[in-house]
């Protein structure tokens, strides 16, 4: 199968496979605004450039152009099966410009154009929710299991230098009708962990399991942040961890309500789930965690599940580049043709994209 047909089929189904710890479904859940072939905004790139097919897709997600002449574009990398390519370095781009009265493309030097992976934050903001299970059956059995796990999480998904686009929030259930917020969305590592740091034995007093609805009232947050996130040019994601250690024991809402909500919600929203012990229901939980889930057998093996899911969490929010370089187009030029490709010794993509170069001058700020 050529790797036209590949981009349509994950752009038509937007589903894969990927095996995480004892195996579950992937279905690449993407922080991203796909509207064509699995490429965002960009297209397929001109066949006089001679660029073989590659492993690597880039999504564009949005761009723009500063004056006097910056032209900066905002992707996400994965490889042909949806999985996030995370660690790019500016050194592995090639920038390829076509003007007006070009017949191909020209070569554009990375280092004499300043081209640079400049931090995202700027147009890219991510909020992670944290939702633990604080039913009876974890309060007595597993708790500093858990707040040990809970802190490696913290700590690997959060930067330990505090930014204003990386943000988290805990919230816990019991069998109550409410999602209960532990610790408001914040940026800062060390409120989250001494949150953790405080959760007691007593902190219930429902002794029941009101999965479902927990479920339900975190995706209606995180889709609440989405759309916040997204105002003002940027763009947001969200990601919804839920863990728990048994099946849905209120019956206040259905399966079939949880998981409708969590398959209709915003495509900028990724499912992450970690189960414990032999009461779960590992078909549920890995619908839930569409895009991926984990399974502890027992409480020791807690914190390794956890680091497996923050990998995930990371790896995704660390796929999103914003490239910039100044390029030689000069006002009057007119709508340019650009292309990038990544190239990282063993596998390759490229991208291509318009833009105008009106206003530009010498220089690049």
């Amino acid at each position: 199968m050529n790797m036209k047909n590949v981009l349509k089929i994950f752009s038509v189904l937007f589903i894969v496979t990927l095996l995480v710890s004892c195996g579950n479904a992937d279905d690449d859940v993407s922080l991203n605004l796909n509207t064509g072939d699995g490429l965002g905004k960009g297209t397929k790139v001109d066949d006089c450039l001679g660029l073989e097919e590659g492993e690597l897709v880039l999504s564009i997600q949005e761009q723009y152009t500063t004056l006097p002449g910056k032209v900066s574009v905002f992707f996400r990398v994965s490889d042909t099966g949806g999985n996030p390519v995370p660690g790019l370095t500016a050194n592995q781009f090639t920038i390829y410009e076509q003007g007006r009265n070009d017949d191909c493309f020209n070569t554009i030097s990375t280092s004499e154009s300043s081209a640079r992976i400049s931090p995202n934050s700027q147009i890219f903001s991510n909020n992670t929710l944290l939702v633990l299970d604080l039913s009876n059956s974890v309060l007595s059995s597993s708790l500093e299991e858990l707040k040990l796990a809970s802190t490696s999480f913290i700590e690997a998904v959060m930067p330990a230098t505090a930014t204003e686009s990386v943000k988290m929030a805990i919230y816990w259930f019991d069998g109550e009708d409410e999602l209960h917020l532990l610790n408001e969305l914040t940026s800062s590592r060390v409120e989250l962990t001494d949150a953790v740091d405080g959760i007691t034995d007593d902190i219930s007093n429902d002794p029941s399991t009101d999965l479902y609805g927990a479920v339900i009232k975190s995706t209606d947050i995180a889709s609440d942040l989405v759309k916040v996130s997204t105002a003002d040019g940027k763009i947001g994601a969200a990601s919804v961890v839920i863990f728990t250690d048994g099946t849905d024991q209120a019956s206040r809402f259905t399966e079939e309500a949880a998981l409708k909500k969590v398959n209709q919600a915003n495509a900028n929203i990724s499912f992450f789930s970690i189960g414990l012990g032999a009461e779960i229901d590992t078909e549920v939980l890995t619908a839930v965690g569409k895009t991926a889930s984990v399974f502890a057998t027992n409480k020791d093996e807690l914190e390794r599940t956890f680091r497996d899911i923050s990998e995930k969490v990371s790896e995704r929010a660390n796929s999103f580049y914003l490239f910039e370089y100044c390029s030689p187009k000069r006002d009057g030029s007119g709508e340019n043709n650009l292309a990038i490709q990544i190239n990282t010794g063993s596998r390759q993509g490229a991208v291509q994209t318009k833009f105008s170069a009106n206003g530009f001058t010498g220089g690049c700020e």
